[in-house]
């Protein structure tokens, strides 16, 4: 993937300290142990890492926190970090800052024909450990989540590591997916998707809910892939090789893989992001339509 030359985001905000967190992807960084699934949190080590939106999200913990501005305290004893906003000098911080830049350029001419939406841009937060979020804390074992309340992505950059590590799942484009499905999340936040879901998901019991939260997800990897699909016609720069690193990251991140790797069995009634076969096929549909309205998922039949 040539990712060099695409323009970088002037929204990132770096929390990784002065040192700007190493040199490279490989960057060992201290990860915390436990996930935190979308729909109920559960700790099952990996099954948190599936990416999406920031657990206590969809789970009515958006009201809580905002109530009265309560915080734990665990969030009122977390220091604060050094931040600097701006390019980072690091390659993973410019890499995360030029695919950030890239989804930017390509959603502000999408939207805009397609759905006749103007494009305000999300922020990303590079942070290592933990940091404080418009959600909440955030912590390095929930994975890249997107923030609703403060419109933002958040990213410790040793995950990139552990998708190489822990799942196989390694190259420049699979970490682009990363990226990517986390700024789907906000292009539905911009869309009106996610208060809908939120809402909905105060209604009901906790099956159809995780349901919702299913829905949610496969719709942001679609959405995904309608950014690769214009960023390539645009910047011909990823091949059939890159596209190969996606899938196998979407594959590794299924419900169903990281069930059998926490617990050792599957449940699919628990299910908060999908199937890797459901996590693959919405991500080829939105890199081979192109279209926004090809990821509608909650109105989809069959997933």
């Amino acid at each position: 993937m040539r990712w060099e030359d695409f323009r970088t985001s002037d929204y990132v905000e770096d929390r990784r300290g002065q040192g700007g967190g190493g040199g490279g992807f490989g960057i060992p960084i201290g990860r915390g142990g436990g996930g935190l699934g979308i729909g109920t949190v559960i700790v099952l080590g990996l099954v948190g890492w599936a990416l999406g939106i920031d657990p206590r999200i969809l789970i009515g913990g958006a009201e809580m926190m905002t109530r009265g501005g309560g915080q734990s305290g665990y969030e009122r004893q977390a220091p604060p970090a050094p931040s600097r906003t701006g390019a980072p000098s690091d390659e993973v911080g410019r890499f995360a800052a030029a695919i950030l830049g890239n989804t930017e350029d390509v959603w502000k001419d999408v939207l805009r024909a397609q759905v006749n939406r103007s494009y305000p841009p999300t922020r990303m937060v590079l942070y290592a450990g933990g940091t404080r979020s418009g959600c909440g804390m955030a912590q390095s074992a929930m994975g890249p989540f997107y923030c609703p309340l403060d419109k933002s992505v958040y990213l410790d950059t040793s995950f990139f590591q552990e998708m190489q590590r822990r799942f196989k799942a390694g190259g420049d484009f699979a970490y682009a997916y990363v990226i990517a499905h986390e700024v789907g999340h906000h292009v539905q936040n911009v869309l009106g998707i996610l208060p809908k879901v939120q809402a909905r998901q105060r209604e009901v019991g906790e099956r159809e809910a995780n349901q919702l939260s299913v829905r949610v997800e496969l719709m942001a990897d679609c959405l995904a892939g309608v950014w690769a699909k214009h960023s390539n016609q645009r910047w011909n720069a990823i091949d059939e090789s890159d596209m190969q690193e996606a899938v196998a990251a979407a594959e590794a991140i299924g419900d169903d893989q990281l069930q059998k790797r926490g617990q050792g069995r599957v449940v699919p009634d628990s299910f908060t992001h999908g199937s890797s076969a459901q996590r693959v096929r919405w991500l080829l549909t939105g890199f081979k339509s192109g279209q926004v309205q090809s990821c509608d998922t909650f109105r989809a039949s069959r997933l």
